[in-house]
C-alpha cells in the first residue's frame, strides 16, 4: 500500500502541490488525472523519492520514504517499475539489453539467467524477435512495449506509467492499454497511470484521482465516475472528448 498524508510542494514560491492526500491499496489500477500543469507528474516523482515534500509524507508499505536513508531508499524503489513518458530506451544498446539493464544492475543472476528473463519479457509484451534491434529501428509503440518489459524485468510490485499512450495512434494505444492488463493478471501488480487519455482511464483503471489546480479535487471510482456531477471533473472529461458508453456525465 502507498499513502500519501497531506503533502505540500513549492517551486520558487509557487505553490504544486497543496495538501495533497491519498490511499493507493494493493493490486489496484489507480489512474492519476489532470489538466499539463496541474501537479500529476511532481505527484508521481514523490512517490518514488525523486522529490521531497516540503510538508507531509509519504508511506510505502508503512515506510516513510524521506525519513531512510539513501541505501533504504534504493532498497523501496526495487519495488517500482517505471515506464517514462518517452520510453527513456538507452539510445547505445540494443533492445535486449535495454530489458537486461535492471536485471545486470541490482541482481546477482548469471548470463544464461539473465537471457531467459529478457526473453520472457519481450514475449509478454510481444515483441519476441526484437532483441538485437536498437531504439531507433522500433516505431514510437514498439519503444514503449519494449520499455514496459524493462519496467517488469524486476517483477516489481508497484509500477507506475507516466502518459503510457501519449503520441500513440488509437489502434497502438489499444495495444499498450491491452498489455498493461495482461501484465497485471500475470503479475499481480499495484499500477498508478498518470495520464490525460481518459478512454484508457476507462479501459485498465478500478479508480481515478483528480487533480486541479494542485489539489486533490475528487477520488472514486470508473463507476462514480460515469455518474458524478462535479462541475470540474465533469468538463475536464469532456475536454478529453470522452465519451461514455453509459450516460453522459452530467454538470
Amino acid at each position: 500500500m502507498i499513502e500519501v498524508e497531506h503533502i505540500y510542494k513549492s517551486f520558487g514560491g509557487k505553490p504544486v502541490l497543496i495538501d495533497v492526500s491519498l490511499r493507493i491499496s494493493e493490486g489496484e489500477t489507480l489512474a492519476i488525472i489532470g489538466r499539463s500543469g496541474s501537479g500529476k507528474s511532481v505527484l508521481m516523482k514523490h512517490l518514488i523519492g525523486l522529490l521531497k515534500p516540503d510538508r507531509g509524507r509519504v508511506l510505502v508499505d508503512g515506510i516513510d520514504i524521506d525519513a531512510i536513508s539513501y541505501d533504504e531508499l534504493r532498497k523501496v524503489r526495487r519495488e517500482f517499475g517505471v515506464l517514462f513518458q518517452g520510453g527513456a530506451l538507452f539510445d547505445s544498446m540494443n533492445s535486449f539489453e535495454n530489458v537486461a539493464f535492471p536485471l545486470r544492475t541490482f541482481t546477482d543472476m548469471t548470463e544464461a539467467e539473465i537471457r531467459a528473463e529478457v526473453e520472457q519479457c519481450l514475449s509478454m509484451v510481444q515483441l519476441p524477435d526484437v532483441g538485437p534491434k536498437m531504439p531507433a529501428e522500433l516505431s514510437g509503440g514498439m519503444r514503449k512495449r519494449v520499455a514496459l518489459a524493462r519496467a517488469v524485468a524486476l517483477r516489481p510490485r508497484y509500477v507506475i506509467y507516466d502518459e503510457p499512450t501519449s503520441g500513440l495512434d488509437p489502434e497502438t494505444s489499444n495495444t499498450i492499454d491491452e498489455l498493461i492488463k495482461s501484465l497485471t493478471d500475470q503479475l499481480h501488480m499495484t499500477n498508478i497511470v498518470v495520464t490525460h487519455d481518459m478512454h484508457s482511464v476507462l479501459t485498465i483503471a478500478d479508480r481515478a484521482a483528480f487533480i486541479h489546480n494542485g489539489h486533490m479535487h475528487w477520488t472514486g471510482t470508473i463507476e462514480a465516475l460515469h455518474e458524478s456531477h462535479d462541475p470540474v471533473l465533469c468538463r475536464f472529461v469532456r475536454a478529453n472528448e470522452y465519451q461514455i458508453g453509459k450516460p453522459a456525465l452530467r454538470t
